[in-house]
């Protein structure tokens, strides 16, 4: 049950009156109850605000008595995906005796009075928060610290529970209004505001994102809204659209592998209307506020298995046509994303990281990481602007990669669309790689001592087994175990006989196995969080090079490092929606493990036999890990939260 509360201490606003004749309070109180609280009390003092979270087992939501806006505002805080802790956030000028804030990345980094900010403020609270509820017992100390003092009380409470370190995200307003007012003259005003904007068409722009890459914004969300309305009426789920798109997606991997020019064209059709739906199914979901977990693991999985089926059939379609060796370059093309992708989480983790901690990790200014940094705001603030969208798009993002996939395959044919892919991310990784380092090195955060190292090595026994080699540190060490398997592949492409390597590929298992000398170490280098990516990269290298080696069709290569993808996309997308590991992910061997069988099965000349074995259990296990994560585990939960009548308890209502 999800429990509002209504907080009139310190504020002026308690006794004024709206121009229907009711009072501000309870007006608020009803939108509390239709944006989706269960129970909505009246706390006059910030002692009551203890007593009521004391029992609460459902996120809580707590407003002061002066705020004016949309019910929607009020629905969206209560149903934001973003994070359990969200505080609502107005880009006004600050006022005294309110909380100024000081965000980054959509984090409240410092909220509290003007002069007490550690920086410039970025905008003022907006006197209404969500608390989830791991972060309700700081909630209550920081009532219990806050309980006296000037000002309003709910701009106390949530300084302090800032001040307690609690993470807390922000929710900026657009399109909508949110106004605090102190007189009746600025409750008018803002009334008039709220009924000047139609609540629905508002919604309805805001399901689109506010700042998107250059394809998506003028070729998708220019005319995806009426798709969202039409999805919305029609009742479909965002895990439907999600369902449509990956069907799109896989007839146009399908028409790519038949070839021939009509089904090139219709493919690339096909190809661009996923793409549009998969754009669809998140603004539905931001459009209807239906979020969960579940939908989103389950886009971000979509997502990159829609991708790699399309690379797929234009392996297929580039070696049906006779064009050249298509599961090759489709392999490639795969490979380099995925590491890519592994790179974009990790220095994702590591700049939120560097937002919460400012003062630990920038370090001496004037460098050129500082600079870099500076630069990089610029260009983002300046939204619109040719500098805005070259560096947007110059980083091949999802929308211009299937638009590219899509242009190519219709104009040209399979094997130009593999290579513009390939060419074009090669160059997009080296970029972004060069320019995170700098930025990373002068940031210094060591972002993977924030988490389960080892789970996200993606670590197994023989890892945790092997001793420790500190002075080399962690990344030099995956680095050294990537060389391995990379100078394996290149000697086995460029011999005619591969199947006479089969002596070296022992050797290129013990290079690799130089990754896992660093496993129990510290993980604090400023550069330490491209390690996931390293280990991807030895393990997905030494797999394709057993394949070449031991003459494995690349078909088959194809399908094992899939299967790979997919179990360390899990990994990640868990990372981003804050889940825990995957139940079996100790059935899945660990990097070193599988590469170790890998190893065995070419040594006795049973590559293939080996990859197709190994990808189909290690699928097996994906899946089963699936059904416990999402829908045994949670259905065992429900059960067990439900009291039996006659044990105790009451029945329900």
């Amino acid at each position: 049950m999800t429990l509002a509360i209504v907080l009139a201490a310190g504020s002026s606003a308690a006794g004024l009156t709206t121009a229907a004749g009711e009072p501000l309070a309870d007006r608020l109180a009803v939108q509390l109850r239709q944006a989706g609280a269960d129970d909505v009390r009246f706390a006059a003092t910030l002692d009551e605000v203890t007593a009521l979270v004391a029992g609460a087992t459902a996120p809580v939501l707590v407003t002061g008595t002066d705020l004016v806006a949309h019910t929607a505002v009020l629905r969206h805080l209560a149903t934001s995906p973003v994070g359990p802790t969200v505080a609502l956030v107005l880009g006004d000028p600050p006022v005294p005796g309110r909380a100024a804030v000081r965000e980054e990345r959509g984090q409240v980094v410092d909220a509290g009075a003007l002069d007490t900010l550690d920086g410039d403020a970025t905008g003022v609270f907006g006197g209404a928060l969500r608390v989830g509820v791991d972060d309700l017992p700081t909630l209550a100390a920081a009532a219990r610290a806050a309980a006296s003092g000037p000002g309003p009380a709910v701009d106390r409470l949530f300084a302090g529970l800032a001040a307690l370190g609690t993470l807390i995200f922000a929710q900026r307003v657009r399109l909508l209004v949110a106004r605090r007012v102190e007189s009746a003259d600025e409750l008018t005003a803002a009334e008039a505001a709220v009924t000047a904007v139609n609540e629905d068409r508002a919604e309805l722009r805001l399901s689109v994102k506010e700042k998107d890459d250059f394809f998506s914004t003028y070729f998708v969300s220019t005319w995806s809204p009426y798709l969202v309305r039409l999805a919305a009426r029609l009742r479909l789920t965002p895990t439907g659209v999600t369902a449509i798109s990956v069907l799109f997606a896989l007839a146009a991997a399908v028409l790519f592998g038949v070839g021939g020019r009509p089904a090139l064209v219709g493919g690339a059709v096909l190809l661009y209307l996923g793409f549009v739906l998969d754009c669809v199914d998140g603004q539905l979901a931001r459009y209807t506020r239906n979020f969960s977990a579940w939908g989103g693991w389950l886009d971000t999985m979509a997502d990159r298995a829609k991708e790699y089926l399309v690379y797929a059939g234009l392996g297929f379609g580039v070696s049906h046509a006779g064009l050249g060796n298509g599961w090759a370059l489709a392999i490639a093309a795969m490979t380099l994303q995925t590491v890519r992708h592994m790179t974009d989480t990790w220095y994702g983790v590591l700049h939120d990281e560097a937002a919460r901690r400012p003062r630990v990790t920038t370090g001496a200014s004037g460098g050129i990481g500082d600079r870099l940094n500076a630069a990089s705001t610029r260009v983002q603030a300046d939204t619109g602007s040719l500098s805005y969208w070259l560096k947007r798009t110059v980083v091949f993002p999802i929308g211009e990669r299937w638009a590219l996939i899509a242009l190519t395959v219709a104009l040209f044919n399979p094997l130009v669309s593999l290579i513009a892919v390939l060419v074009w991310g090669v160059l997009a990784f080296a970029y972004t790689g060069a320019l995170r380092t700098l930025r990373a090195r002068w940031m210094w955060v060591p972002v993977l001592d924030t988490v389960d190292t080892t789970l996200h090595r993606d670590d197994g026994p023989l890892a945790r087994w092997l001793p420790v080699v500190r002075p080399m540190g962690p990344l030099t060490l995956a680095v050294i175990a990537a060389l391995g398997p990379a100078v394996l592949l290149v000697a086995a492409l460029l011999t005619d006989t591969p199947d006479g390597l089969r002596w070296a590929v022992p050797v290129a298992l013990l290079v690799l196995l130089v990754g896992g000398l660093g496993a129990g170490a510290a993980h604090n280098g400023p550069l330490d969080w491209l390690v996931p990516a390293a280990l991807r990269a030895a393990e997905y290298l030494f797999a394709i090079a057993v394949g070449v080696v031991g003459g494995v069709p690349g078909w088959l290569i194809f399908g094992y490092v899939f299967v790979l993808t997919v179990h360390h996309y899990d990994l990640t997308a868990r990372l981003e929606k804050r889940q825990a590991a995957p139940p079996l992910h100790a059935a899945t061997l660990g990097w070193e493990g599988r590469s170790a069988l890998l190893a065995l099965t070419a040594i006795v000349g049973v590559a293939g036999s080996g990859l197709a074995t190994l990808g189909a259990y290690l699928l097996v296990v994906f899946v089963v890990s699936v059904v416990l994560a999402w829908f045994v585990r949670p259905a065992r939960s429900a059960r067990a939260s439900v009291t039996p009548v006659g044990a105790g308890g009451a029945a329900p209502h």
